[in-house]
C-alpha cells in the first residue's frame, strides 16, 4: 500500500463538461465570449462594435447550447411576447447605432425572458462557497429573498 500511487480524480464540473458534444460547448464559448462583448461593450461607454458583436455572438451560443428549435420555440411563446420583442428589438437598435437605447430595451426584455430563472440561479449561488457568505449578508440577503418570492408569486 506504501508503493501505490493514489489515483487523482477528476472533477466533476470537467467531468460534465467532457460528456457534451462538440455543438454544446463550441456554444458554451460563444456565450461566454458574447457575455464578455457585452460587458466590454457597457464598460467603454456603450461601444456598439463590441455590443453588436456580444449580443451576435451570445445569441449563436444560446443556439448551439439548446438547438435552434428549442431556442425558437423559447424565444416565440406567446406570454413571452413582450420580453422577446424588446429583447430583438433592442438588439437591432444596438445594431443601427443606438446602443445606449437599444442596450436599455434589451435589458428590460432580458429581464422579461430570463425572470423566471433567477430564482433558481440565486438558490444555486447560495451553496457556492465565497459567493454563498456574500449572499447571506443581511441587505445582500433581503434583496435576494424578495427576487425570489415576487418571481414565485408572478408564475
Amino acid at each position: 500500500t506504501e508503493g501505490r500511487r493514489k489515483e487523482l480524480s477528476t472533477p466533476p464540473a470537467i467531468e460534465a463538461f467532457t460528456g457534451m458534444d462538440d455543438y454544446r460547448k463550441i456554444g458554451i464559448g460563444l456565450t461566454c465570449a458574447g457575455v464578455l462583448f457585452l460587458t466590454l461593450g457597457m464598460l467603454f461607454f456603450f461601444d456598439k462594435g463590441l455590443l453588436a458583436m456580444g449580443n451576435i455572438l451570445f445569441l449563436a451560443g444560446v443556439m448551439l447550447i439548446i438547438g435552434t428549435r428549442k431556442t425558437f420555440r423559447f424565444f416565440f411563446q406567446k406570454r413571452k411576447v413582450r420580453g422577446t420583442s424588446c429583447f430583438l428589438g433592442g438588439i437591432f437598435l444596438v445594431l443601427v447605432g443606438w446602443p445606449v437605447i437599444g442596450m436599455a430595451i434589451e435589458a428590460f426584455g432580458f429581464l422579461n425572458l430570463f425572470g423566471d430563472f433567477f430564482p433558481i440561479a440565486i438558490g444555486f449561488m447560495r451553496n457556492m462557497p465565497v459567493i454563498g457568505n456574500l449572499l447571506s449578508l443581511p441587505f445582500v440577503r433581503s434583496l435576494t429573498d424578495r427576487l425570489q418570492t415576487k418571481a414565485r408569486f408572478d408564475v
